[in-house]
């Protein structure tokens, strides 16, 4: 079965001094069916040079890019993700290196990352934190990029009276914008779904016994009401459902003394390639978080592994990092 999906690309200019570099086909093409790949042209008609045992024409005006599926490499979760291919044939066609790109809507951020990676600068806007933390992510996993060092972000809480106002005004997007802190992933738009107990995930490289380095999971919960050691119990009960080693319990309020206790009865995880014991739940406010505090884990490892190195490039840099 084949799915086919339609999008029309309108290109706009306020003036005829505009930028319009005419994208070749042999790149197109290489991208699809290899380097290798020679395309035939035989009746239709093209624009066609020679360059070397390649022939090149300009692409039509159709673009048959693969689509975003589950399994892909780049699959986020997000429901309004365009395929990097598209994006990097549109600013490529509409910009030169050193350009503004602005993107008013930029959801997970695609056209971001593109911007980035073709040396364009670039201005990017939405309304929700999730978008933002997810942007946040795939700059950090593919350039090492920061906030605050690398970019600028406007809007988010910079202190304790902003958080808690943020989180007065919408729940949910405190909640993405606390997972941000602490570079975890969140876990999607919670707003459609029943509340699971899982606001996030982070991830770090371990090994057991003699096995090769493998991935690990800690569970994030945010809470920005009332907290009480039943909070605790229910992350713990949530580690034990997930089979996740460690989970990160994030307040706004501080602790009580019997939510500490609840918590360091939970025990210890034991990370046997650093030969060091972790706290399998852990109570961070977000004071603790703004004062750059970050929670005690082995090394952590980027949530958007694909879109930077593989698998096994994350699993070597981790045990690099760890010897």
């Amino acid at each position: 079965m084949f799915i086919c999906k339609i999008l029309t690309i309108i290109r706009c200019s306020k003036s005829e001094k505009n930028v319009f570099n005419p994208q070749e086909i042999k790149e197109y093409y290489s991208q699809i069916y290899g380097p290798h790949f020679k395309p035939s042209f035989k009746g239709r008609k093209h624009n066609e040079d020679e360059l070397g045992e390649y022939r090149i024409a300009f692409a039509d005006d159709v673009w048959d890019i693969s689509a975003i599926f589950t399994l892909s490499k780049e699959h986020l979760d997000y429901p309004t993700q365009k395929p990097l291919k598209l994006l990097e044939l549109i600013i490529s066609a509409s910009s030169n290196e050193g350009d503004i790109v602005l993107d008013p809507f930029c959801g997970c951020g695609t056209s971001i990352i593109e911007s980035r990676r073709l040396n364009r600068n670039w201005i990017g806007i939405d309304i929700t934190h999730l978008a933002i933390n997810i942007i946040k992510l795939r700059l950090k996993s593919m350039f090492d990029s920061e906030p605050k060092k690398d970019y600028k972000v406007v809007g988010e809480p910079e202190d304790l009276a902003s958080a808690i106002e943020l989180a007065n005004q919408n729940r949910y997007q405190f909640q993405w914008w606390a997972t941000s802190l602490i570079n975890a992933r969140p876990y999607g738009d919670k707003k459609k779904g029943k509340d699971t107990g899982i606001d996030g995930f982070v991830y770090f490289g371990d090994k057991e016994g003699n096995k090769n380095l493998e991935f690990k999971k800690g569970i994030v919960s945010v809470k920005s009401g009332k907290v009480s050691p039943k909070d605790i119990r229910e992350l713990g009960q949530v580690l034990d459902r997930e089979n996740a080693e460690i989970g990160i319990f994030i307040t706004l309020q501080e602790p009580t003394r019997d939510m500490v206790t609840e918590a360091v009865a939970k025990g210890f995880y034991r990370s046997q390639i650093l030969n060091k014991d972790y706290p399998r739940i852990q109570i961070l406010t977000i004071e603790d978080l703004l004062k750059g505090i970050k929670p005690q884990i082995p090394y952590q490892i980027s949530t958007f592994k694909k879109a930077g190195p593989n698998e096994a490039e994350q699993l070597d840099l981790a045990k690099d990092n760890v010897n």
